[in-house]
């Protein structure tokens, strides 16, 4: 892929694109919005939060959230919220929008890497397919039919098989046009002692994982055998991340059941779909993410856990329920008896097991009862000291809960049950509130002095050691998005490379660039050239200035802090300067007193 030459999108279709991608419309379409003055605001899409610190400005094109720090533009969103990269994000907004890409534009190496990787991926999945339903994939055939599965079921999900040998897939994929390392790269293979690419899946059922697009981005494969591990699945690759996705989640999307069961496996959820629950997903190969919650929380408001009811699957169950209900989801958790899984229960069941599965769901308790009456499970209640005990714990688990309501009914069936007057139970709801107040407050405070000595700011490294230059940095950039006439003044005085931070130069670089060829200046112009992360800091400079613009007298002020600090060097500088360059150093600053004297 290297050597690639990216043609830029013409500042013609950018604009066309900006002018039909409002961005109040579109994040409208996944983010509740209210308006505040000239600004909209909402709960954030990215983080869990109770008071909404999502903000929108529809004046510029932006957004910020103030609690996660996600930010950008139109294409931003998109790229986060549908896991996109930039020209997916652009195709997404102008297939929506009806405006052909041009097609010209060569893409990037990542792009036509993912692209390829895709492909390999579809190819891959087509030949597992194949493999198993031909002659020599008959043990994955029966293993899979001696699980329950119809042939309906297995042409549905695209289940396959991995040849035994180690070089097949590999070969017929060189001859399929692929290289060697653009199959490392999917991680269908990795390269053998001799060199040479080889199948990273061999003689297993595979199982591929498809996106909500559509698109095969990774797989899983068992193994028949009792060899180790039973279980193999694809690591992250440019155009997979298991923390982002959630096996078949793109049949479940369109079930339209009012809510989502949560299992464990690939066979779980499979034996569900077949058993009539197509609204059954699992996490791939991971425990429950904050990322995977969000995307349920898109499609549903409640999630049915039903993991496995061993040690592991409970421990599993007590790790996703407070994700979920960050996530603003209603959580109830089904405990299938007997210790078997989902699978394994309808199965044993014969034809009554989908009708009495029905049942469990309807009658499954949610996740508040659920933590209760194991905390219960694990104390005598009719000694002093395990009610105590339990009264803690319990009173810890009601002390999560948003809703005053709910908790207030809590409250009184826990002080029904251990003999305790209903107050002493709110007294202590009430002390564990003010404890985590003044935690928060504490982290508040924190995350406060942390910003304002950018001692995390990942994107500009160099701000911590230059506070007040990266400041008066960010004040100009913001400036010249507002007033672009002004950029030929303004350049003239400070070129590039008198900024002292390296981030802020390559955003003032490009400002300047953009302004130059006449077109309006919004985020989306930097949108390309910029990551993800990137684009939220300069959303960040933009949200902060945004209640107070600044004025023609301000820039001049900057425009002097700037010259200042670019003038003296840094700590950094005196410590790596030889000899020559402190004397040469010396020698300026005197001149500097002459002049000013």
């Amino acid at each position: 892929m290297k050597g690639v030459r990216v043609v830029p999108l013409p500042d013609s279709f950018l604009e066309e694109l900006k002018a039909r991608s409002d961005i109040t419309e579109i994040v409208s379409s996944y983010v509740p919005l209210k308006r505040r003055g000239r600004n909209m605001v909402g709960l954030c899409p990215f983080h869990h939060e109770k008071t909404p610190s999502f903000n929108l400005y529809p004046e510029n094109g932006s957004f910020y959230c103030f609690g996660c720090g996600a930010g950008g533009d139109v294409i931003t969103f998109i790229r986060r919220i549908e896991n996109l990269d930039y020209m997916e994000a652009v195709r997404f907004l102008a297939q929506r929008a009806g405006i052909p890409v041009p097609e010209e534009r060569v893409d990037d190496g990542m792009a036509r890497l993912r692209t390829r990787i895709l492909e390999i991926n579809r190819e891959a999945a087509r030949f597992f397919h194949r493999f198993l339903m031909g002659e020599e994939g008959k043990a994955g055939l029966a293993y899979l039919t001696n699980r329950g599965l119809t042939l309906r079921t297995i042409r549905h999900f695209g289940l396959g098989f991995s040849p035994p040998g180690r070089f097949t897939l590999c070969d017929h994929l060189r001859k399929a046009g692929y290289t060697e390392e653009e199959m490392i790269s999917a991680n269908v293979a990795f390269r053998s002692r001799s060199g040479r690419a080889m199948d990273r899946f061999h003689d297993r059922v595979m199982y591929p994982i498809i996106d909500l697009r559509g698109n095969v981005i990774a797989f899983g494969g068992r193994i028949l055998t009792d060899e180790k591990p039973k279980y193999i699945n694809t690591n992250d690759t440019p155009v997979y991340h298991k923390s982002n996705g959630l096996f078949a989640m793109n049949f479940a999307k369109n079930a339209d059941a009012g809510y989502l069961i949560l299992a464990e496996g690939y066979m779980d959820v499979i034996a569900l779909h077949q058993a009539g629950f197509p609204q059954a997903i699992a996490s791939l190969g991971t425990s429950l993410t904050a990322e995977q919650a969000r995307l349920m929380s898109r499609y549903t408001k409640e999630v049915v856990i039903c993991y496995d009811a061993d040690g592991a699957g409970q421990k599993a169950t007590a790790r996703a329920m407070p994700i979920l209900r960050e996530a603003g989801l209603l959580v109830r958790v089904l405990t299938v008896p007997d210790g078997k899984d989902p699978d394994e229960f309808i199965r044993s069941h014969g034809e009554n097991g989908p009708l009495l599965f029905k049942k469990m769901l309807e009658n499954c308790s949610n996740d508040v009862e659920y933590r209760l009456q194991k905390l219960k499970d694990q104390q005598n209640i009719q000694s002093e000291n395990g009610r105590v005990q339990y009264l803690n714990a319990a009173a810890e688990v009601l002390a999560g809960i948003e809703n005053p309501i709910e908790r207030d009914v809590y409250a009184g069936r826990l002080a029904e049950e251990t003999g305790v007057e209903r107050s002493s139970v709110l007294l202590l709801l009430r002390q564990l509130d003010r404890k985590r107040v003044k935690i928060r407050r504490r982290q508040e405070m924190r995350q406060v002095q942390q910003e304002l000595s950018a001692v995390k700011d990942r994107v500009n490294p160099e701000k911590k050691d230059h506070l007040r230059a990266a400041a008066a940095e960010e004040g100009l950039i913001v400036y010249l998005f507002d007033h672009p006439d002004d950029a030929d003044k303004i350049s003239e005085k400070i070129p590039p490379e008198k900024f002292c931070t390296a981030f802020n130069r390559r955003v003032y670089a490009a400002l300047l660039e953009k302004i130059g060829t006449g077109t309006s200046v919004s985020l989306s112009d930097l949108s390309e050239s910029f990551t993800v992360d990137e684009i939220a800091s300069v959303a960040h400079m933009l949200a902060r200035r945004h209640e107070a613009p600044l004025t023609r007298r301000d820039v001049g002020e900057l425009i002097g802090v700037i010259l200042a600090e670019s003038e003296s060097m840094g700590r950094e500088d005196i410590k790596k300067a030889t000899d020559e360059e402190l004397a040469r150093q010396l020698l300026k600053i005197r001149e500097q007193k002459n002049r000013r004297n």
